[in-house]
């Protein structure tokens, strides 16, 4: 087998987490937001300031010299495209590359040589590549993402647990097994998305000191299942990193256009985010670098 193939930072240090922001989370922001920078040559610079340490670009096109380290995204539909994405986010001096593959509707030997031909672009363009667990991809379904870590056991992911939280409803029938069965997912996870979920919204806001914001409905404490989600993937990171290896957390919070953030009447009637999302990718951030410090204690 060959061995994952994790971002590393070539310091010999132990493995470490590292906190970047996925751009589109600026992008609609509601009025009255956290985030304040309007000038787009110092984006980058507030982002630093404010704890920071990358960010996933979501567009094509490059960063100025001496910016924040940069990773990429990208989807892959047929085997032949994987290469030619490899190489183009590796010349951009990416760290690393994100993916959706395919739309979840192949045959398993469809699926197959989609995860092989991303197994060797990664290693012939020397950039890791983590598959994401998103919802119209190859990895839609919990069971079948399994069984492609039983044929391919060096494969990585992007951990976006909103997708298996709400899309596969995991609280019914009961969490505990679900988490159980997520295992060999968990055990490789390279990079992860922050976003919460409830068992029936995509992106639902927290709180910082309670369980879920005292205006949620339901009696499932969500949060708390994301805390346990997210430690259990540092975990699996942590449990298979060697020296240098980085896992990159990146909150990725939508608006409204891509059906992720909820709207709501204010009191002027428009239609208005129910959370600033910057606030809440800063809150993220805190809660990540928390789990982590946990996750690495406990080894």
């Amino acid at each position: 087998m060959r061995r994952p193939f994790y971002l590393n930072d070539g310091s010999g240090g132990a493995p470490k987490l590292r906190v970047f922001l996925n751009l589109d989370n600026l992008v609609g922001l509601r009025q009255g937001s956290q985030w304040k920078e309007t000038k787009k040559e110092r984006i980058l610079e507030q982002l630093a300031a404010d704890g920071f340490e990358g960010v996933q670009l979501t567009q094509d096109g490059s960063l100025a010299p001496g910016a924040l380290p940069h990773c990429g995204l990208g989807r892959i539909n047929q085997p032949q495209e994987a290469l030619s994405l490899a190489e183009k986010h590796a010349t951009r001096g990416d760290l690393c590359l994100t993916v959706h593959v395919g739309w979840g509707i192949e045959d398993d030997e469809d699926v197959f040589r989609l995860v092989e031909a991303i197994l060797a672009a990664s290693e012939k363009a020397r950039l890791p590549i983590f598959i994401e667990t998103h919802r119209a991809t190859i990895t839609q379904d919990m069971w079948r993402t399994v069984q492609i870590t039983k044929r391919f056991p060096e494969v990585l992911f992007n951990g976006d647990f909103s997708h298996y939280y709400c899309g596969q409803e995991m609280v019914y029938g009961g969490l505990e097994k679900k988490i159980e069965f997520l295992k060999p997912i968990f055990d490789r996870v390279g990079f992860m998305h922050g976003r919460i979920a409830s068992p029936g919204q995509m992106q639902v806001p927290i709180d910082e000191g309670i369980s879920r914001p005292a205006a949620a409905v339901g009696v499932v404490d969500y949060f708390a299942d994301f805390r346990t989600l997210w430690k259990r993937a540092m975990k699996g990171f942590l449990d298979h990193a060697e020296r240098g290896d980085v896992l990159i957390f990146a909150p990725e919070l939508l608006d409204g256009t891509h059906y992720y953030a909820r709207l709501f009447p204010g009191p002027d009637g428009k239609m208005t985010e129910e959370s600033d999302r910057y606030a809440q990718a800063l809150l993220y951030a805190k809660i990540a670098r928390r789990l982590f410090q946990e996750a690495s204690a406990a080894r």
